[in-house]
C-alpha cells in the first residue's frame, strides 16, 4: 500500500480528530494529505459546510490541485452535510451516517482508485443540529468501520467551538490527534465498547 502521512507522519492508524484554530490554518496542513492522495492515485472525499463549498474548491486550486478534472473523473467528491451528517430534515443520525461511511470505504469503494480518503467539517455539531448529542457515540463507532474496511478518515474541529469536557470526550473517541500541526498517537484513546458503555452509563444517569 502508498504511503499515508498527515503533517509529515506516517498514519499507523485510520481515524484522526484534527483541531484547528483557523480555516488558513487547516488548509496548510490537510492540503499536503489531499495532494498526496492525488499523486497516487487515491480518491479524495470532502465533506464541508455548504456555504464554504466553492471557497473549499478555490483553496484546492490554488494549491495546484486540478479540481474540476479530479471532480470529473471521480478522484475528488466534494459533498455538503446535508448530503452525509445530515438528513433531509437537517437532523444527526448516527446510524444513518455509520451505514454511509460503511458504504463509501466498503461496498461502495469505487476499484478505480487504490483508496479513499475521508475529511469531514464537525462544525455541524455546534449549530444546534438535532442528534448532535449522538456525535461522541458516533466517533466511537466510527472506529469499527474504518478499522474494518482499512480506510482512512480526518475529523475536523474548530478548536474555539469545543468546551474542555467536549474536547476531551472527542479525543477519547479518536486514536490519533492533530494539534498544532503535529500528529501524536493519543494517550486518551478509550476501546470503543468501553467509552460506549460510559456514555450510555451517562444517558441513564
Amino acid at each position: 500500500m502508498d504511503r499515508l502521512s498527515l503533517a509529515g507522519t506516517e498514519l499507523q492508524y485510520l481515524h484522526v480528530c484534527a483541531f484547528f484554530n483557523s480555516r488558513d490554518e487547516e488548509y496548510d496542513v490537510l492540503l499536503p494529505f489531499f495532494k498526496e492522495a492525488l499523486a497516487q492515485g487515491e480518491k479524495n472525499i470532502h465533506i464541508v459546510n455548504p456555504d464554504n463549498t466553492e471557497d473549499h474548491r478555490r483553496r484546492l486550486g490554488e494549491a495546484g490541485m486540478d479540481t474540476p478534472h479530479c471532480e470529473a473523473c471521480g478522484q475528488l467528491e466534494v459533498l455538503h452535510w446535508k448530503q452525509t451528517y445530515l438528513d433531509e430534515s437537517g437532523s444527526f443520525n448516527k446510524d444513518r451516517m455509520l451505514a454511509t461511511v460503511d458504504y463509501l470505504t466498503g461496498a461502495g469503494r469505487d476499484p478505480a482508485f487504490s483508496r479513499v480518503r475521508i475529511m469531514g467539517d464537525m462544525d455541524w455539531v455546534f449549530a444546534g443540529t438535532p442528534g448532535a448529542a449522538d456525535i461522541l457515540e458516533y466517533e466511537a463507532e466510527v472506529n469499527e468501520v474504518l478499522e474494518r474496511n482499512k480506510q482512512p478518515a480526518v475529523c475536523v474541529y474548530d478548536i474555539a467551538k469545543l468546551s474542555g469536557a467536549m474536547m476531551m470526550d472527542v479525543l477519547r473517541t479518536h486514536p490519533l490527534t492533530l494539534i498544532d500541526g503535529v500528529v501524536q498517537e493519543n494517550p486518551f484513546f478509550t476501546p470503543p465498547q468501553d467509552m460506549l458503555k460510559e456514555l450510555r452509563a451517562r444517558k441513564r444517569a
